[in-house]
């Protein structure tokens, strides 16, 4: 298994260090290049009236074929194809939704056709996503899980949940067994948890490995919304968690 943040091409390490040092703000050139040979484009926060930054295979938004005009509003259900991936922001959230993925993006009236994001309705798939001072609720068929501004990954199946609170706070409950449910409050990936259907009396929810999932996209789309990492680690040296449960 990989490190926390540790990437097949040693060139990733360097431009994760770049994106959560504000580097692409700061317009330096040899960054920008680097991005733009391993996305395909120089990251940047998205202009005004852009939802999208990337497509990878199938892609639909309500049902309809997602282009890079297509807007994404809260409200709206997004899915990919088994080899798809999309890359989008909804107001000041951005998201990573893997192949085979199916997201309900839930929305709340805050005041005359103005709409935030109230929480996500992860049917299937796999969603790597960012916030900031945005409380919301996930739901997936075995958890539902509260955030307050957060970086979050989550895997979906009939069978169980992983949850990876990768920065944050999360408040983590079974949806079928209300003794099993977990607060976390962590600064890098501290305590991924599977969340299983098939258990009971507070055994739910159970320690899980890190997976699937990397500190260079959490940096790409944190920087598509203007922002910038919560932490920087210098060196390779991170492990694993850095606490035992």
């Amino acid at each position: 298994m990989k490190r926390f943040g540790e990437a097949d091409d040693p060139r990733r390490r360097l431009l994760v260090q770049a994106l959560a040092a504000g580097a692409f703000s700061a317009g330096m050139p040899g960054v920008n290049a680097l991005a733009a040979s391993l996305f395909g484009d120089r990251p940047a926060k998205l202009p005004p009236g852009q939802s999208i930054y990337r497509i990878s295979g199938e892609a639909m938004v309500n049902d309809k074929v997602a282009t890079l005009e297509t807007r994404v509003n809260p409200g709206d259900k997004v899915q990919t194809g088994k080899d798809g991936e999309l890359v989008f922001v909804v107001n000041t959230n951005a998201m990573i939704l893997r192949g085979g993925g199916t997201v309900i993006i839930e929305a709340e009236e805050k005041s005359p056709a103005i709409f935030t994001i109230s929480g996500l309705r992860m049917l299937a798939g796999k969603l790597l996503s960012v916030s900031r001072d945005t409380p919301m609720r996930i739901r997936t068929v075995s958890a539902t899980v509260g955030i307050r501004g957060t970086g979050f990954y989550v895997e979906s199946d009939p069978e169980q949940t992983y949850f990876c609170t990768c920065y944050g706070a999360a408040d983590i409950q079974s949806n079928t067994d209300p003794d099993s449910k977990e607060s976390v409050a962590a600064t890098h990936h501290d305590r991924p948890l599977y969340i299983v259907n098939n258990a009971s009396g507070g055994k739910s929810i159970r320690n899980a490995p890190f997976i699937n999932h990397t500190d260079q996209e959490l940096a790409l789309i944190e920087t598509l919304v203007g922002r910038t990492l919560p932490f920087v680690f210098s060196n390779d040296s991170y492990s694993g968690p850095r606490r035992n449960y």
